[in-house]
Protein backbone atom coordinates (compact mmCIF):
# COMPACT_ATOMS: atom_id res chain seq x y z
CA UNK A 1 0.00 0.00 0.00
CA UNK A 2 1.03 3.59 -0.83
CA UNK A 3 1.29 6.61 1.86
CA UNK A 4 1.34 10.15 2.06
CA UNK A 5 3.13 11.99 5.00
CA UNK A 6 2.58 15.45 5.49
CA UNK A 7 4.99 18.28 7.42
CA UNK A 8 2.65 20.31 9.07
CA UNK A 9 4.05 24.15 9.61
CA UNK A 10 3.97 25.79 6.23
CA UNK A 11 3.06 22.78 4.77
CA UNK A 12 -0.19 21.79 5.75
CA UNK A 13 -1.02 25.32 7.86
CA UNK A 14 0.53 28.82 7.34
CA UNK A 15 2.38 29.24 10.64
CA UNK A 16 4.19 27.46 13.05
CA UNK A 17 1.59 25.55 15.27
CA UNK A 18 3.09 26.16 18.45
CA UNK A 19 3.27 30.16 17.74
CA UNK A 20 -0.37 29.81 15.88
CA UNK A 21 -1.66 28.67 19.77
CA UNK A 22 0.09 31.21 21.84
CA UNK A 23 -2.43 33.48 22.12
CA UNK A 24 -5.05 30.92 23.49
CA UNK A 25 -2.10 29.85 25.77
CA UNK A 26 -1.89 33.14 27.14
CA UNK A 27 -5.80 33.49 27.77
CA UNK A 28 -5.30 29.91 29.55
CA UNK A 29 -2.64 32.43 31.72
CA UNK A 30 0.49 29.74 30.96
CA UNK A 31 2.76 32.46 28.72
CA UNK A 32 2.70 36.09 29.16
CA UNK A 33 2.17 38.83 26.73
CA UNK A 34 6.01 39.02 26.52
CA UNK A 35 6.61 35.51 25.53
CA UNK A 36 3.82 35.71 23.17
CA UNK A 37 5.61 38.83 21.27
CA UNK A 38 8.58 36.87 21.04
CA UNK A 39 7.01 33.62 19.73
CA UNK A 40 5.63 35.77 16.99
CA UNK A 41 8.84 37.53 16.57
CA UNK A 42 10.56 33.96 15.66
CA UNK A 43 7.38 33.22 13.49
CA UNK A 44 8.63 35.86 11.03
CA UNK A 45 12.49 35.18 11.40
CA UNK A 46 11.33 31.57 10.90
CA UNK A 47 8.87 32.58 7.55
CA UNK A 48 11.48 34.20 6.17
CA UNK A 49 14.47 32.23 6.84
CA UNK A 50 13.81 28.97 7.59
CA UNK A 51 14.86 27.44 10.91
CA UNK A 52 18.68 24.87 10.61
CA UNK A 53 19.21 22.07 12.88
CA UNK A 54 20.58 23.67 15.99
CA UNK A 55 17.89 26.58 16.07
CA UNK A 56 15.36 23.82 15.98
CA UNK A 57 16.95 22.06 18.96
CA UNK A 58 17.11 25.63 21.07
CA UNK A 59 13.55 26.29 20.13
CA UNK A 60 12.99 22.47 21.35
CA UNK A 61 14.92 22.78 24.33
CA UNK A 62 13.30 26.72 25.18
CA UNK A 63 9.70 24.94 24.82
CA UNK A 64 10.38 22.46 26.93
CA UNK A 65 11.74 24.64 30.18
CA UNK A 66 8.57 26.44 29.87
CA UNK A 67 6.20 23.86 29.61
CA UNK A 68 7.96 22.39 32.52
CA UNK A 69 5.10 21.68 35.26
CA UNK A 70 2.63 22.64 33.21
CA UNK A 71 -0.75 20.50 33.10
CA UNK A 72 -0.99 17.48 29.62
CA UNK A 73 -4.53 17.23 30.62
CA UNK A 74 -5.30 21.10 30.79
CA UNK A 75 -3.26 21.28 27.56
CA UNK A 76 -5.12 19.16 25.33
CA UNK A 77 -8.23 20.50 26.40
CA UNK A 78 -6.55 24.27 25.42
CA UNK A 79 -5.77 22.98 21.83
CA UNK A 80 -8.79 21.13 21.31
CA UNK A 81 -10.83 24.12 22.74
CA UNK A 82 -9.25 26.39 20.29
CA UNK A 83 -8.86 24.78 16.94
CA UNK A 84 -11.42 26.09 15.38
CA UNK A 85 -10.20 29.70 15.98
CA UNK A 86 -6.55 29.01 15.66
CA UNK A 87 -6.48 26.52 12.79
CA UNK A 88 -9.78 27.28 10.30
CA UNK A 89 -7.87 30.39 8.67
CA UNK A 90 -4.62 29.21 8.54
CA UNK A 91 -5.24 25.68 6.64
CA UNK A 92 -3.85 25.81 2.83
CA UNK A 93 -6.62 25.20 0.27
CA UNK A 94 -4.24 23.32 -1.40
CA UNK A 95 -2.85 21.00 0.62
CA UNK A 96 -6.65 20.25 2.10
CA UNK A 97 -6.56 19.47 -1.90
CA UNK A 98 -3.87 17.24 -1.54
CA UNK A 99 -4.95 15.38 1.32
CA UNK A 100 -8.41 14.73 -0.67
CA UNK A 101 -5.84 13.32 -3.67
CA UNK A 102 -4.10 11.34 -1.83
CA UNK A 103 -7.19 9.66 0.25
CA UNK A 104 -9.34 9.41 -2.84
CA UNK A 105 -6.56 7.02 -4.34
CA UNK A 106 -6.92 4.72 -1.65
CA UNK A 107 -3.48 6.37 0.26
CA UNK A 108 -2.89 6.36 3.93
CA UNK A 109 -2.07 10.11 4.70
CA UNK A 110 -0.08 11.05 7.99
CA UNK A 111 0.89 14.20 9.42
CA UNK A 112 4.29 14.08 10.23
CA UNK A 113 5.52 16.66 12.69
CA UNK A 114 8.07 18.29 14.85
CA UNK A 115 5.39 19.88 17.25
CA UNK A 116 3.79 18.22 20.13
CA UNK A 117 1.19 15.47 19.94
CA UNK A 118 -1.08 17.47 21.87
CA UNK A 119 -1.34 20.15 19.38
CA UNK A 120 -1.30 17.48 16.10
CA UNK A 121 -3.33 14.50 17.13
CA UNK A 122 -6.39 16.95 17.27
CA UNK A 123 -5.41 18.49 14.30
CA UNK A 124 -5.12 14.91 12.62
CA UNK A 125 -8.41 14.26 13.48
CA UNK A 126 -9.87 17.36 11.97
CA UNK A 127 -8.25 16.16 8.93
CA UNK A 128 -9.46 13.02 9.10
CA UNK A 129 -6.17 11.50 8.46
CA UNK A 130 -4.82 7.86 9.33
CA UNK A 131 -2.18 8.82 12.11
CA UNK A 132 0.23 11.44 13.26
CA UNK A 133 3.58 11.59 14.14
CA UNK A 134 4.51 14.15 16.30
CA UNK A 135 7.01 14.72 19.31
CA UNK A 136 6.24 13.47 22.86
CA UNK A 137 7.51 15.04 25.75
CA UNK A 138 7.74 13.17 29.58
CA UNK A 139 5.17 13.28 31.85
CA UNK A 140 5.07 12.40 35.42
CA UNK A 141 2.98 10.48 37.68
CA UNK A 142 1.00 13.26 38.51
CA UNK A 143 0.35 14.34 34.05
CA UNK A 144 2.92 17.33 34.12
CA UNK A 145 5.68 17.72 31.50
CA UNK A 146 9.18 17.27 33.08
CA UNK A 147 11.13 19.46 30.89
CA UNK A 148 12.44 16.54 28.84
CA UNK A 149 11.71 15.02 25.73
CA UNK A 150 10.39 11.14 25.43
CA UNK A 151 10.56 11.71 21.52
CA UNK A 152 11.67 14.20 18.90
CA UNK A 153 9.72 14.05 15.76
CA UNK A 154 12.44 15.78 14.12
CA UNK A 155 15.34 15.02 10.96
CA UNK A 156 15.97 10.99 11.49
CA UNK A 157 13.92 10.02 13.70
CA UNK A 158 10.90 11.25 11.80
CA UNK A 159 12.65 8.55 9.08
CA UNK A 160 11.97 5.74 11.87
CA UNK A 161 8.83 6.77 12.91
CA UNK A 162 7.96 6.37 9.06
CA UNK A 163 9.48 3.01 8.80
CA UNK A 164 7.28 2.00 12.18
CA UNK A 165 4.42 2.90 9.94
CA UNK A 166 4.84 1.35 7.51
CA UNK A 167 5.56 -1.85 9.06
CA UNK A 168 2.10 -1.46 11.27
CA UNK A 169 0.19 -0.79 7.62
CA UNK A 170 2.04 -2.53 5.32
CA UNK A 171 3.43 0.19 3.60
CA UNK A 172 5.70 0.73 0.66
CA UNK A 173 7.70 3.69 0.93
CA UNK A 174 9.26 3.73 -2.21
CA UNK A 175 6.00 4.03 -3.58
CA UNK A 176 4.88 6.44 -1.25
CA UNK A 177 4.73 10.75 -1.17
CA UNK A 178 6.37 12.93 1.41
CA UNK A 179 5.79 17.14 1.71
CA UNK A 180 7.88 19.24 3.47
CA UNK A 181 9.25 23.06 3.66
CA UNK A 182 12.04 22.58 5.40
CA UNK A 183 15.70 21.03 4.60
CA UNK A 184 15.58 19.70 7.81
CA UNK A 185 13.14 17.39 6.90
CA UNK A 186 15.58 15.94 4.15
CA UNK A 187 15.40 12.65 5.42
CA UNK A 188 12.15 12.31 5.55
CA UNK A 189 11.41 13.31 1.74
CA UNK A 190 14.88 11.04 0.65
CA UNK A 191 12.88 8.02 2.72
CA UNK A 192 10.05 8.07 -0.05
CA UNK A 193 10.10 7.57 -3.84
CA UNK A 194 7.81 10.84 -4.35
CA UNK A 195 9.11 13.81 -2.41
CA UNK A 196 7.87 17.08 -2.92
CA UNK A 197 9.33 20.37 -1.26
CA UNK A 198 6.49 22.76 -0.05
CA UNK A 199 6.98 26.01 0.33
CA UNK A 200 10.68 25.61 0.62
CA UNK A 201 13.13 27.74 2.37
CA UNK A 202 16.34 28.13 0.56
CA UNK A 203 18.46 25.13 1.54
CA UNK A 204 15.34 22.80 0.67
CA UNK A 205 15.09 25.19 -2.72
CA UNK A 206 18.15 24.10 -3.72
CA UNK A 207 18.18 20.64 -2.94
CA UNK A 208 15.01 19.77 -4.54
CA UNK A 209 16.32 21.57 -7.87
CA UNK A 210 19.89 19.48 -7.76
CA UNK A 211 17.63 16.72 -7.26
CA UNK A 212 14.68 17.52 -9.80
CA UNK A 213 12.08 17.18 -7.43
CA UNK A 214 8.88 18.67 -7.70
CA UNK A 215 8.44 22.13 -5.54
CA UNK A 216 5.36 23.87 -4.83
CA UNK A 217 3.84 27.07 -3.75
CA UNK A 218 0.86 27.07 -1.35
CA UNK A 219 -0.56 30.77 -1.53
CA UNK A 220 -4.10 30.24 -0.58
CA UNK A 221 -5.41 30.43 3.27
CA UNK A 222 -8.75 29.69 3.17
CA UNK A 223 -11.52 29.09 6.36
CA UNK A 224 -11.31 25.15 6.83
CA UNK A 225 -14.95 25.36 7.76
CA UNK A 226 -15.72 26.25 4.13
CA UNK A 227 -14.40 23.18 2.93
CA UNK A 228 -15.12 20.39 4.89
CA UNK A 229 -17.86 20.03 7.99
CA UNK A 230 -15.86 20.54 11.24
CA UNK A 231 -17.27 19.16 14.10
CA UNK A 232 -17.51 20.45 17.66
CA UNK A 233 -14.15 20.81 19.39
CA UNK A 234 -16.06 18.48 22.08
CA UNK A 235 -15.74 15.78 19.31
CA UNK A 236 -12.49 16.32 17.87
CA UNK A 237 -10.65 13.99 20.03
CA UNK A 238 -12.30 10.77 18.68
CA UNK A 239 -14.27 12.28 15.69
CA UNK A 240 -13.33 12.95 11.81
CA UNK A 241 -14.54 14.91 9.15
CA UNK A 242 -14.68 14.27 4.85
CA UNK A 243 -12.90 16.63 2.84
CA UNK A 244 -14.83 18.16 -0.12
CA UNK A 245 -14.91 19.24 -3.44
CA UNK A 246 -14.08 17.62 -6.78
CA UNK A 247 -12.47 20.86 -8.03
CA UNK A 248 -9.62 20.42 -5.08
CA UNK A 249 -9.22 17.12 -6.24
CA UNK A 250 -9.11 17.79 -9.87
CA UNK A 251 -6.39 21.04 -8.55
CA UNK A 252 -4.54 17.91 -6.81
CA UNK A 253 -4.27 15.81 -9.84
CA UNK A 254 -2.39 18.75 -11.75
CA UNK A 255 -0.10 19.86 -9.45
CA UNK A 256 0.65 16.05 -8.62
CA UNK A 257 1.13 15.99 -12.89
CA UNK A 258 2.78 19.35 -13.56
CA UNK A 259 6.30 18.43 -14.29
CA UNK A 260 9.00 19.94 -12.21
CA UNK A 261 6.62 22.39 -10.83
CA UNK A 262 8.48 25.47 -9.21
CA UNK A 263 6.06 27.38 -8.06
Amino acid sequence: MEAAFFDLDKTVIAKASMVAFGKPLYRAGLVSRWLVLRALWGQLVYLQLGHSDAQMERSRAAVLRLTKGWDQAKVSEIVRDALDEVIEPIVYDEALALLRFHKEAGRRVFIVSASPIEVVAPLAAYLEVDDAIATRAQIDAQGRYTGEVEFSSHGINKVIAMEELAARYDLDLSRSWAYSDSVTDLPMLEAVGHPVAVNPDRELRKAATEREWDILTFRLEVPLRSRVSMPSPGKTAVGAVGLAGLGAGLAAWLYLRRPNNRG
